[in-house]
């Protein structure tokens, strides 16, 4: 078994605030036996307007905010996922929303970029997303081999795409995200369940949760869910984290009992 944990902010346009902030809740959780850590979509900066990010943008492998994650990995020993930070795209007026992660002595192992863009207008509300104004989309899912088992990347709205997530074959999803309140009071928790039912896998979605300087509310009740469909663990507003234990033995024996994933005849 191996604990792992999901950190929940609200995060602001202060970069170094932010960080700090995730640094203080990563050494918490690693207090607390997390082996594995995983903070939420736009983690580093939550910015005044969209276009921010493009002022903050890193280049691949160099930066305040990579740099940031590479250190507390290696400084608390634990693999780290690090929500989504902005890093240069081909086009020089968006960014690549990416997911980046280290394992426990700082060393990059993997990076998403997140697919699904958000381009709504929420339905009974004045909340309008245009995420591709300021995102290049990324192209290919990314699963990992990790200590914990295989470890499957997503971000936010690409929760909404359940055959995104099928071809996978994971053992555990991590699905940082930026739920908006009204989005997540509805479709949190049901999206979440039914992916870890789905592919019968663990699911742990760090959220940002609380009110922002810009306006914005996001939903939080960051979770992780076990393969059978159990919240473990959830956190509802504000700063904090959850954490939980990863028992491949029961991955395995719940999917032995409940072959479904081998029972597909569409592919």
């Amino acid at each position: 078994m191996s604990r792992c944990a999901a950190i929940q902010m609200a995060s602001s346009p202060n970069i170094s605030a932010n960080l700090l902030e995730a640094g203080k809740l990563i050494a918490e959780a690693a207090k607390a036996g997390a082996k594995l850590v995983a903070l939420p979509e736009n983690f580093a900066l939550m910015g005044d307007h969209e276009l921010d990010k493009i002022k903050a943008k890193e280049v691949d492998g160099s930066g305040p905010i990579q740099s940031f994650l590479a250190s507390v990995a290696k400084k608390y020993g634990v693999w780290v996922v690090g929500g989504t930070i902005p890093i240069v795209g081909n086009d020089s007026n968006k960014v690549r929303a990416a997911c980046l992660v280290y394992n426990d002595q700082g060393e990059r192992v993997a990076r998403y970029d997140k697919v699904h863009l958000f381009d709504v207008c929420v339905p009974d509300s004045d909340e309008v997303y245009r995420e591709s104004d300021s995102i290049e989309p990324g192209t290919d899912s990314v699963v990992i081999d990790t200590p914990f088992g295989r470890l499957g990347i997503a971000v936010c709205y690409d929760l909404r795409f359940p055959e995104f997530f099928r071809k996978m074959g994971m053992e555990i999803l991590v699905i940082p995200s930026a739920f908006t309140a009204e989005t997540g009071a509805a479709h949190w928790e049901v999206l979440l369940r039914a992916r870890a039912v789905e592919n019968l896998c663990y699911v742990i979605a760090p959220n940002q949760g609380g009110f922002h300087i810009n306006g914005r509310k996001t939903f939080g009740h960051s979770m992780i869910i076990d393969p059978w469909g159990v919240v473990q663990d959830c956190y509802k507003t504000g700063g904090g984290f959850v954490s939980a234990e990863i028992e491949l033995e029961r991955l395995e024996k719940v999917r032995g009992a409940f072959p479904a994933l081998s029972h597909r005849r569409f592919f």
